[in-house]
């Protein structure tokens, strides 16, 4: 089934060092861009991390520090990226969770703000769970009756990811060709921050997910605890979650 789409949607897979959204870097990405008339555009490249790739993550990716070393930085990429998915909603598989706050994390150590407040995020994997509850490489034997080799290829994977979302659509016929309606159904929460740091309550307002003030709004929080904003951007938490509390605080500050 082609996707009904109003804006582009680019799916897109990270090789990563590891799996800390706070510290680990990509050291490959690919994406496929599907524009509204489903032409399409594809960017793949390694990334030189920084930092050195563990040997267990090596053994997944097949990626070694010797591969990258004369890759570019993410820094040096990161305008490039930003313009090419500009205007993108997302798709990926475990993007939710990984691939779409790591990439931020990315573009905001490189200083380069991308906006994704009014974008869709599409989480094959959600669908998937949700639907059939199975890994990878076996959403696609089930939907595609396809065995998918290169596995932990960025390239390979994305384009299985794409194929297997063209597949649920014809498999669930109450599954919406709909980016907005996707994007819902792709969600396991009202997440204000990808992290799940903090969640939106059924009123809109703002909560912490965590920590001793669950289910307290950042904004009482901030008034009685003045200092839990300071322990909170001191601490290892992802620069996306800190983004967001500065602005929650500053949106409190000008009322």
């Amino acid at each position: 089934m082609k996707l009904d789409l109003k804006n582009p949607l680019a799916f897109f897979d990270l090789e990563t060092t590891g799996i800390n959204v706070a510290h680990d870097r990509i050291v490959e990405l690919s994406i496929l861009k599907i524009n509204p008339n489903q032409s399409t555009d594809r960017k793949t490249m390694r990334i030189n991390p920084t930092i050195p790739i563990p040997p267990e993550s090596t053994a997944i990716h097949g990626i070694s520090d010797e591969d990258v070393k004369d890759a570019p930085t993410f820094k040096q990429v990161a305008k490039e990226l930003a313009v090419f998915i500009k205007g993108c909603d997302l798709a990926g598989y475990n993007s939710n969770r990984f691939d779409i706050p790591l990439l931020i994390e990315e573009f905001l150590r490189a200083d380069v703000d991308i906006e994704v407040k009014n974008r869709k995020f599409i989480d094959v994997q959600v669908i998937f769970h949700k639907k059939e509850q199975r890994t990878l490489s076996a959403a696609y034997q089930f939907y595609c009756n396809k065995d998918l080799t290169n596995a932990h290829s960025a390239e390979a994977d994305i384009n299985a990811t794409y194929e297997i979302l063209q597949a649920q659509l014809d498999r669930y016929s109450d599954l919406p060709n709909d980016m907005a309606e996707l994007s819902k159904f792709s969600s396991h929460t009202d997440n204000v921050d990808f992290a799940g740091r903090v969640v939106y309550d059924d009123k809109g307002r703002e909560l912490f997910n965590f920590g001793k003030y669950k289910g307290q709004t950042v904004a009482d929080v901030f008034k009685k605890d003045p200092s839990y904003y300071a322990w909170m951007m001191q601490s290892d938490f992802p620069l996306y979650t800190k983004k967001v509390i500065t602005e929650l605080k500053l949106k409190d500050f000008g009322k």
